[in-house]
Formats: C-alpha cells, structure tokens, sequence
C-alpha cells in the first residue's frame, strides 16, 4: 500500500493541488495563452496543517482536517471600472446583495453584472469554479451568516469570499459549514471583517467518502421530511382560517346555537330579517383641509382613517384634530362604535374594528353606532366579520371601487332575540379562543422549522 494509500489527508492534498494545477491552466487559456515551463507550477501555496494536538476523539477512519487543506479560501475582486458594466449574458459577478435576490436562496446564479471573456481579461477578474462557497466577508452582512453556492462559474466583490472545497463531498463541506458563525469568527472592529486567517484553519471532521456521501444523503431525507411539515402546518394555517370563517356562518345561520334552542324550546322561525341601517345609526367623517392649520396643529382629538380596520380592536390614534375641525363639522364618536372601511382595492375595504375611545374619522369610514336594545353590538360586529366578501362585492365604481353608506346601511342581519345573540357571542368567543391557541401553536412549530431550514 503507497503512503498516500495509507493515509488519507494526503490523498485529499494530492487532489488538492491536482485541481490547483488544472485551474491555473484553465485561467491561461482564457487569456489566449500556455505556459512555456513548468515555473508556474512553484506559485502552489501549501496549505496550512493542523496544530492543535488535543483534539476529540472521531469514529474509525474518520480525521480532522483544516479548511485550508480541503479547499482554497478565495476573497474576491472589485475592479476599477465594472460599476459601469451592465451586461446582461456572460460570466456573472456577484455583491453581496445579490444573496437576497429571489431565487438565489441556496444556488447563486442571479446577478446584476455579467461578463464576457473579454472583459474578464481585460479587468484581470478571476472566475471562481461552480460549487465554490460565498458568504460576505465585511460589514453588517456578516451577522446575516448567508452562505450561498456558486451555480456556475463566476466572479464575486470585494466585500464577498469564498471556499472551494476539494477532496471531500461539497455537500458535505457545505451542510458542515452551516455550522460556522460567520459573526463569531470575524474580529471585533467597528467594521466588522473575515481575514483569510480566520477561515483556513477551522477545523473539519472529515469522514470516509462513502460515510460523507450517506451522511449528505441522510441530512436531505431529514430536510423532505421538514419541507412536508413544513407545507402541512401551512395547510393547518389555512384550515384554521377556513374553520374560523364556518363558524362565523354557523353564529348567523343559528346553526351554532341549534341544540340551545331545542334545550330552551325556541325555533329557528323566531329569527328577523333586518339590516344595519335599522339596528343602528351609519354615519361617515371626513378630512378637514389640509392647508389650514387651525384644524391640524397641536391637535388633541383622535381622527381615524380606514387603517384602522387592520386591527380588531383600535385603541389608539396616529393623527389628531383640534376643535376648531370638530366645531367645522366633523362628528365625534363614542367608545364602541364600529368603524367599517368603505374604500380600498386591497383587503382593507370591508374590514371593521370597534374603537375603545371617543374619535372622529375620515371619509373612508363608516362608523356604526349600534342601538344595543334592538341588537347586540357583538353579534353586529361577527355578522360585519363572516360577510367580509360579499361587503366588498357590493362596492362600486371603476378602478377603486368604494361603498356608500346606503349600502352599508342595506348589509343584511340575521337577527335572533337578545338572549340568543349573547349564546351566540360567548359561543364564537370560546371556539376563536380554541383557534388562536392552535394558530400560535401552528407558528411556533413553523417559526422553528424554517429556521432550521434557512440555516442549510
């Protein structure tokens, strides 16, 4: 058996310069040329051992390596002059903000600058081989630890390094890589910065190959099995909206009170058809005029846009009036009414939240003031909250449809008796109880599976 046979990391250094050697012919034959002698062959850098003697133990036929030995650490290259290149084909140069392009998640193949072989020469830029991995080396971006693979050859800034494994499973390297805290490994200063000195000697324990290549494997199994969780709490996530929306069309069909009624002897035929309009009292705000500051500066009162509507509950305002815009015109309304948006394309239009203090608003709102001895404002407000779509669909108008108040006013009302809406709000609060408590769960279990995943 050779020595080289016998001992393992010496095959992967044999290797290591094989694809040195190969790469610096590749980079003269770009630029038009071969070299006459073998000279150049004596530029070859060996690479740093291992000095550290006190090591863990590792399983048979597995040893450490550095990463200076299994690969070639390659900082990168901002030429004078390729600002003003904006080729769109060719060899691609990547920043550092190309990381969070969409689609260069894992493979880095979208850039903003390419290049042909002419400019690569021209610019003295060398191309890195495909399967190199980059991360940023300077700045902020280093606490982002984003480490990303060369989809194809390319060249990378001067912000950006990378490592070229060689000798062992590049998926192999790169799934132990993610392991590397790029925030911990760069020095302290102001600027943060990763030196060539803080990568190569990082300390690899390098298995057998077949072992890395079933260990590669094993780690993707275990990842299809995260990426199906993952897409089955999505679909939780989404069930759970579903099932919210049912029960609120069971709280104002009387399906969701149906045994209370038989237990109480009271039928379904006991239910009204009425409106809004005939519960309560719909009015709508406005804006006072920019251009007078008598209306706005130092203002105290509370003034709501259909923002509001974003949240359930509205407990504060974010623009005030003065009294001299109230005296104007401008109607201010109690704790507990109900604001719905009437203009919007997006989701906005439709929505409805209840105030917890006295304002007025613009008007894009339409604000609800329910006589709660014809119906309770709790009931109103679900009934508001399962019709959402078709609310939306009764706006009109050309590229941004809005309601009116007349239509809000027609929105139809189931309408139990009072003692049944109260069943019926307890029994919905308890049910979104239940929902939100699983859609948290839902969350936390996502939260956490992708992040694992954004760490590979």
């Amino acid at each position: 058996m050779s020595e080289v046979e016998a001992d393992p990391i010496l095959k992967i250094l044999e290797t290591r310069r094989f694809v040195w050697e190969q790469h610096e012919l590749e980079r003269w034959e770009r630029r038009g040329s071969l070299p006459k002698t073998e000279a150049w062959k004596n530029k070859y850098k060996e690479p740093l051992g291992i000095e550290d003697d006190n090591l863990d133990d590792l399983p048979k036929n597995w040893f450490w390596a550095s990463v200076s030995q299994v690969g070639f650490v390659i900082s990168g290259q901002t030429p004078k002059g390729i600002a003003d290149i904006a080729g769109e084909s060719g060899t691609p140069w990547f920043k550092v903000g190309d990381m969070n392009t969409d689609g260069n998640e894992l493979f880095i193949h979208k850039a903003s600058t390419y290049l042909t072989v002419d400019q690569l020469n021209s610019l003295k830029l060398h191309v890195q081989p495909e399967g190199t991995v980059i991360f940023p080396k300077r700045g902020g971006a280093i606490a982002t630890n984003k480490k990303r693979i060369l989809f194809q050859p390319s060249g990378y800034d001067l912000n950006t390094m990378g490592v070229y494994p060689v000798g062992v499973e590049q998926k192999y390297f790169w799934y132990w890589f993610q392991t590397v805290d790029l925030g911990v490994i760069a020095d302290g200063a102001i600027v943060p910065q990763i030196n060539h000195g803080d990568i190569e000697p990082l300390l690899i324990p390098i298995a057998p190959p077949e072992q890395q290549k079933r260990i590669v494997a094993k780690i993707e199994e275990l990842f299809s099995h995260i990426d199906a969780g993952i897409a089955a709490l999505n679909k939780a996530k989404q069930l759970l909206k579903q099932y919210r929306q049912s029960v609120l069309k069971a709280a104002v069909t009387g399906e969701l009170t149906k045994q209370w009624r038989e237990d109480n002897n009271i039928s379904l035929e006991g239910w009204q058809q009425s409106s809004i309009g005939e519960i309560a009292v719909v009015q709508t705000g406005k804006t006072p005029r920019r251009s007078n500051p008598e209306f706005w500066d130092n203002g105290d009162i509370p003034w709501l846009t259909s923002s509001a509507t974003n949240n359930a509950y509205t407990h504060h305002a974010e623009q005030f009036v003065t009294q001299a815009a109230v005296d104007g015109g401008l109607k201010l309304f109690g704790s507990g009414t109900l604001l719905l948006a009437m203009y919007g394309e997006g989701k906005t239009r439709g929505q409805v939240t209840e105030i917890t203090f006295q304002a007025t608003c613009n008007q894009a709102c339409a604000a609800i003031i329910v006589d709660e001895e014809k119906a309770s404002k709790a009931y109103v407000r679900l009934r508001l909250l399962e019709n959402y779509e078709e609310t939306r669909k009764a706006a009109s108008g050309g590229n941004q449809p809005n309601l009116n108040l007349s239509k809000v006013r027609n929105i139809t009302l189931p309408l139990p008796a009072l003692a049944e809406q109260s069943v019926i709000v307890s029994e919905v609060e308890n049910k979104f109880d239940a929902i939100d408590r699983l859609a948290n769960d839902i969350g936390a279990q996502l939260l956490k599976a992708e992040k694992i995943n954004s760490r590979f």
